[in-house]
């Protein structure tokens, strides 16, 4: 709590950090010893300034203007001193900013440089009798932390804070009652509410539906008052901007409502140095009432255990109390039906969407209108194959209805269609197979007799969702269902009308999870208070046209080490260029002097076997790529990744080198 946070740029850990001066990093540059050695000669410099220039002022005192006859030895040493202080001020005015004395102030002389430049050598310091380590000085006393509750004891709760110091409140309960407090100030009639509350129940006032107040593992560092969490640490290299050197790595919602887009092979670190801490800040700050999080992954992804989530949708798993609205509980047939059937297509098959859309839509919008609810697998498959059994009692039904003259017309044309070679239901009715096993028994029933089905239209309350692909046993199957998913969630994101939570989304592996319309969603999601992460083994996976895209839709770009270096070409050439201050140096063989230098230099080549050269210096600025492709692709060490961040406020970050593994 009273640990400082100040104001930083996007991507710094703030919680305990410390500002680099921009002066203070450019002096950083210089090496220690460079540094030590440069301040011992402006010192010696200093001293002979000082006694020579003494000399000289009280010799052209004396001798020239005379000021010394006649004066008592009182007066003497009065224009001495007055001389002294005048040569050694000078002195010291000069070769102070030369020496860099007081960069060797601040490195090695205050309390922080001691601990940080002093103290390790120190430490590693040994004696005859074997390694000897040498403490530092030790640790200024801990700030005593502020109150917590000032805030609701200057509002009119004193109770309440009295009962919270009382208890045992951590982060989460904290975050989670100063955000109960801030909505119970809209009103004044809502603050006794919150006092009884908090007097009922403590630090779990207010709680997550769960009744969790914390995850049963956490492995990140998190600081949920600014709803970040530390991924890192940026190195101290000359790739990265001053402000950024060797200080925290973090990402918060800011960032992640640009949307994020990780590239790597398999085993660099993308699920468990990336995908798991994100998803494990998202669990944390649901249970803290300022997010909701949904996370899409194979069964065997490692994203944090079943217990952190509210709701686990395994499709696969006999066992899984949840099912998958494939409608995503919208009252638009139409629209459920479009969304269905991008779902359904692979992107080889794009160039027939247009038509397969409005052939589901020909089906769904009857159906719904006569039964009230959406067909189900099984039945959207005898609807579009145009089984009597099931379109019979769906004409009379309409027709019971009143409604057979508002669809006759679609239902004529699907009639038409059908045993025609380009029927799209026949293709349709297909990937639909995919969905109608045994293994997805109850999974996608719209009837009220399978499992409790989930709809996207909850991410205005702050829940936990886990979606388990089955990637192994039905891979085709497991792209539909994350397509599905994820162009449900785009949508739904973007539609709330409570966008207070923001709202998570994390893709283990989103090669089969994108497409055009998804893309284009990701844009609208920036003002939703809504982003994504989007892991991907290489850019290869998707369709060419979708990659440029993909790329200007997201704002923060991270690639891991191994990279094909034609993946890293988007990268290099997303990130641009920046300028470098070039030195080139020449040297040519020197052809100077007279007859006796040249005599001279040719003495020298036969005895040495040199050639006596010239050298010449070029400085200019050039453009040069901020990462190449090569760099990219050969030059990342392992456990680290480069990454670009974009916040929502449009406030942009260069490329990163950053170490994933501390």
């Amino acid at each position: 709590m009273a640990t400082p946070r100040p104001e930083a740029a996007p991507g710094i850990y703030r919680q305990g950090h410390e500002p680099i001066n921009p002066a203070q990093a450019e002096e950083a540059k210089v090496p220690t010893g460079q540094l030590l050695w440069r301040a011992v000669l402006n010192l010696v410099a200093t001293f002979a300034t000082y006694y020579i220039g003494t000399f000289i002022l009280m010799w052209v005192t004396g001798t020239l203007f005379g000021w010394f006859v006649g004066t008592s030895p009182e007066q003497f040493n009065v224009v001495q001193i007055l001389i002294n202080l005048v040569t050694i001020s000078c002195a010291a005015a000069v070769f102070w900013r030369t020496g860099r004395w007081r960069e060797v102030w601040r490195r090695f002389l205050t309390p922080a440089g001691w601990r940080k430049n002093i103290a390790p050598v120190l430490a590693l310091a040994v004696t005859h009798e074997g390694p000897t380590p040498v403490r530092p000085a030790a640790e200024p006393a801990a700030v005593p932390a502020a109150d917590p509750w000032i805030v609701q004891r200057v509002g009119g709760a004193s109770d309440a804070a009295a009962k919270l110091d009382r208890s045992s409140v951590g982060d989460v309960d904290y975050v989670r009652i100063q955000r109960a407090w801030e909505s119970a100030q809209a009103d004044a009639a809502f603050v006794p509410a919150f006092v009884d509350q908090v007097m009922a129940r403590g630090g779990a006032a207010f709680a997550h539906p769960s009744e969790s107040r914390d995850l049963l593992v956490r492995k990140g560092r998190h600081d949920l008052l600014l709803q970040q969490v530390r991924l890192g640490t940026t190195q101290d290299v000359v790739k990265n901007p001053p402000t950024h050197r060797a200080t925290g790595f973090a990402l918060d919602p800011t960032l992640l409502g640009t949307s994020l887009l990780a590239v790597g092979p398999a085993g660099t670190g993308k699920t468990a140095r990336l995908a798991r801490p994100i998803t494990e800040a998202l669990c944390l700050q649901t249970l803290a009432g300022t997010a909701c999080t949904v996370v899409i992954g194979a069964t065997e992804s490692d994203l944090g255990p079943e217990s952190w989530y509210d709701v686990v949708i395994a499709p696969g798993e006999p066992g899984s109390a949840y099912g998958l609205d494939l409608y995503g509980a919208t009252q638009d047939p139409d629209e459920a039906a479009a969304r269905l059937a991008e779902a359904l297509l692979p992107d080889e098959l794009n160039a027939r969407a247009e038509s397969a859309r409005t052939t589901l839509q020909q089906v769904v919008g009857p159906f719904k209108t006569a039964y009230g609810r959406y067909p189900g697998v099984r039945e959207l498959r005898s609807l579009l194959a145009g089984e009597p059994d099931i379109l019979d009692p769906l004409v009379k039904a309409l027709r019971a209805s009143g409604q057979l003259a508002l669809y006759e017309r679609d239902l004529d044309h699907r009639q038409r269609q059908q045993g025609r070679a380009d029927d799209p239901g026949v293709l349709l009715a297909d990937r639909l197979a995919l969905l109608d096993r045994p293994a997805f028994e109850g999974a996608f029933a719209t009837d009220g007799t399978g499992r409790m089905p989930f709809a996207m239209r909850v991410l205005d309350h702050p829940l936990r969702v886990r979606v388990k692909l089955p990637e192994r046993s039905h891979p085709e199957a497991a792209r539909i269902l994350s397509r599905l998913v994820v162009g449900q969630f785009v949508v739904a994101a973007a539609a709330r009308e409570d966008r207070s939570l923001f709202a998570g989304l994390v893709v283990d592996d989103a090669s089969a999870a994108l497409d055009a319309n998804t893309i284009r969603g990701l844009q609208r999601m920036r003002g939703a208070n809504a982003g994504a992460v989007l892991l991907l083994r290489t850019l290869m996976d998707l369709p060419e046209a979708l990659r440029t895209q993909l790329f200007g839709a997201v704002g923060c770009r991270m690639v891991f080490p191994g990279i094909a270096p034609w993946d890293g070409k988007f990268f290099s050439e997303a990130w641009g260029t920046h300028v470098v201050h070039e030195t080139e140096v020449t040297h040519t063989p020197d052809t100077s002097g007279g007859v006796v230098r040249r005599a001279g230099r040719m003495g020298r080549k036969a005895l040495s076997g040199t050639t006596a050269q010239t050298e010449s210096v070029t400085t200019r600025d050039v453009e040069r790529l901020r990462w190449s492709p090569s760099d990219l692709a050969h030059a990342l060490p392992a456990g680290h990744a480069v990454v670009s961040l974009t916040a929502v406020s449009g406030e942009q970050v260069p490329p990163l080198l950053v170490d994933l593994r501390g």
